[in-house]
Parts: structure tokens; sequence; C-alpha cells
């Protein structure tokens, strides 16, 4: 199971909204196959061990372990389940059940059902971290949330700024940039709000490393940016929550809600599918999700720089579970 963990991760940031999942099939103590869910709308984990099985014979003599319920209905492939009754195979080793209620223990019931050993809960837990994303999404109903930001010695998310002062007083050194653009490829969502957009004209893409770009998520009450200059700015999907209209142009979607509070936010959120936003602030809008309780995750970037005076970063009123030194920033990291 531990291998199909490891297996699964190689998925991250191309599966979702799928969740991350490995597979290994073994016959008399040894891997003959093995396989991961690598895109979204291909072939999953059991399919891709199964497929890379030389000899075909021994599947009816072997065991094949799954990080993940199988799935039991179509989608945009065909059941698992079905794939592994078919070949025969005899014992089943599952880490975790699917929350999604298309599964949700319907693949454990038909294996069953066709005469297959079912085991589960190996590695449970470990198989539930992997893919909390995807818990989060089915079983709260809103994307997994991630607050981030970086702030210097002092306390400072941002210098103070003279009027029409544009561009991003950049905090941390030129490396965790890159670093930073990981952990957006890993996520569906960027959100910021409309002011980080209008003073630091953020680009929110995964330029400095190879990726997939995450939605853009805008918080623009009243559609006071210039989407004009932000289509022609924008090649991939952007969503932009406001409550004056809902239109689409060209690459943008615009949404109309009743307020932009954070319970509003996270339901159009849920409702659009998008399972995991890394939410990059400023200081306004992450106080707004402190402030509700709406985080899974917080990771603070500390630069060396000091400001002395500007805008105060957000105060977390708990200790880190885990501290990083990064070249010389230093990452704090929080979870629930």
């Amino acid at each position: 199971m531990a291998r199909c963990i490891e297996l699964a991760k190689k998925g991250q940031g191309y599966v979702a909204p799928n969740p991350m999942v490995g597979s290994v099939i073994v016959y008399e103590d040894r891997i003959i196959g093995e396989g991961y869910h690598q895109e979204y709308g291909t072939a999953h984990a059991e399919v891709n061990a199964i497929n890379s099985v030389k000899d075909k014979n021994l599947l009816s003599k072997s065991t094949l372990y799954v990080s993940l319920e199988p799935c039991a209905h179509f989608g945009k492939t065909p059941p698992c389940s079905d794939l592994i009754i078919a070949n025969k195979i005899p014992n089943v080793v599952i880490g975790s059940i699917d929350p999604f209620s298309a599964v949700n223990g319907k693949g454990i019931q038909k294996l069953k059902d066709n005469g297959i050993d079912v085991t589960t809960g190996v590695l449970e837990k470990e198989c539930q971290v992997l893919n909390k994303r995807f818990f989060t999404f089915h079983e709260k109903k809103r994307p997994y949330i991630i607050l981030k930001w970086a702030q210097t010695k002092d306390g400072f998310i941002d210098k103070t700024r003279t009027d029409g002062e544009i561009g991003i007083n950049w905090i941390t050194q030129p490396e965790t940039k890159s670093l930073v653009h990981l952990w957006r490829s890993q996520e569906m969502g960027v959100l910021v709000g409309r002011q980080t957009v209008a003073i630091d004209n953020p680009q929110l893409n995964v330029r400095e490393i190879y990726g997939k770009d995450p939605v853009r998520i805008l918080l623009d009450s009243q559609l006071k940016l210039d989407y004009q200059h932000m289509a022609n700015k924008f090649s991939a999907r952007t969503i932009v929550l406001n409550t004056v209209e809902t239109k689409t142009v060209g690459q943008i979607d615009f949404i109309q809600l009743k307020s932009l509070d954070v319970t509003e936010i996270l339901h159009s959120l849920w409702e659009n599918e998008i399972q995991s936003v890394i939410i990059e602030g400023g200081t306004f809008t992450l106080e707004q999700f402190l402030s509700k309780d709406a985080w899974d995750e917080i990771r603070v970037l500390e630069g060396i720089n000091i400001f002395n005076d500007g805008l105060k970063a957000p105060t977390i009123h708990r200790i880190p579970q885990k501290i990083t030194n990064f070249g010389k920033d230093t990452i704090f990291q929080f979870w629930k």
C-alpha cells in the first residue's frame, strides 16, 4: 500500500477533480504490475496496473492493492471494479473507501458480490491524507483551502504605498518564487482580492516551473477592474466572483453572488467543481477566511527583509506544526 501511495503522488496537479490513486498487483510476494491515475479523463490506476502485467494468466492468482476504492460507475472511463472482476483477480486490498456518492462502498460491494476477497483500511489514514482535497470537497461540500502569504521579519505583508504605485514589493528570495509556483500547480485554483490585482498586477501562473496553471479566482464585488486588460493577460480560465452579473467573456467567467461572504464564495467554488484553492491575499481577503475559520492549511513565508512600516500581516494565534528553512527564507506551516 505504501508503494500505491508513492505511485499516486505522481498524478498531483494533473488528475483533479479526480483523486490521486496508485495500484500494484502482487503474485507470490512479488510486484508484477503497477500503475497510477496519470491525468483527468484517462485510465485509472487499476487499469494501468492490470495493463502493465506481462503474463495476464497470473492475474487470477494475484492480489491487487489500490489506495482508494475501485469505482463502480461509468464516468470518463468504465468501472474499474468490472475490469477487476473480468480478469478474475481473487483478492483486492483497499486503502480507503471513496467518499464520492457514485462510489462510496458500491465498488467494494460489487467485488464481494462477485466472490472477490476484499480487505479495507490498510494505511487508511495515509490514503486519506493523500487525497485530503478530494475528501474535503466531497465530505464538507467546499474546496480544500490553503492560506498563503509572505511577510517580513518585522511582520509586514507590504510597504506603505503612494497613490498609483503598482508592482510587487518582494519580500522573499527569487528562488522561493519557484516553490510558490509549484504550490500553485498542485491546486485547482488560486484566489486573490481586487486590491491585490490592482496594486500588485500578478500573473497568478506557474511560469517558473513545468506544470498546470490553476484557475484564477478574483473577488471583485462591483467589477471595478479593467477586464479588457485581464482578457488579454490571462490565457487560462478565470473566475470573477461579483455581485453585479453573470456572463462569460473569452476565458473569463463572471459569476454573480448575493454577497462576497466567505460562505457564499466557498459554495460557489464547490458548485463550479473547484476542489482546492490557494488564497494569496491580500490582508483583507486572508483575514476574511481566518475570521470565519474557513481554512485547512496555512503557509507563511518569512523573508529576511525589514519594512519598518506598512501593511501588517495577518496574525495567527497558533504554534506552527512545521518550520522549514528554505534558503534565506523560513516557511511556517499550520494545519487544523
